[in-house]
């Protein structure tokens, strides 16, 4: 349990990293996010690199891959999921780096 326990907290660090600078990785957005105007696609981004605010309820696995807000009275999504790193096939080891591309797609709740 604490090997699985170490790869999680490793696959939050990096999702962190990732998140926070958005470096080693890819960001998308879907076509209703990117219709928005600039500024607010700027503001979009940066409270995903600020948020902080995982809990039980939205991060049920610890690996801090998802997070909701709101933003110009519309609810965003952002995930994180992992791929290949020629994203073809989902990552065999998300917590590994050399293994992974990490995409991180910014949403409104009404795209999901």
């Amino acid at each position: 349990m604490d090997g699985q326990r170490t790869e999680v907290q490793r696959i939050a660090e990096l999702n962190d990293a990732f998140r926070t600078t958005f470096r080693g990785g890819q960001v998308v957005m879907t076509s209703s996010v990117a219709d928005l105007p600039d500024c607010v696609k700027a503001t979009a981004l940066q409270i995903v690199a600020r948020f902080d605010a995982f809990t039980d309820e939205n991060d049920p696995h610890g690996e801090h891959d998802f997070g909701s807000f709101e933003l110009v009275g519309r609810t965003f999504f952002w995930k994180i999921d992992y791929y290949d790193k020629e994203l073809t096939y989902g990552s065999e080891d998300p917590s590994d780096p050399e293994k992974t591309t990490r995409v991180l797609t910014l949403m409104l709740a009404e795209d999901y």
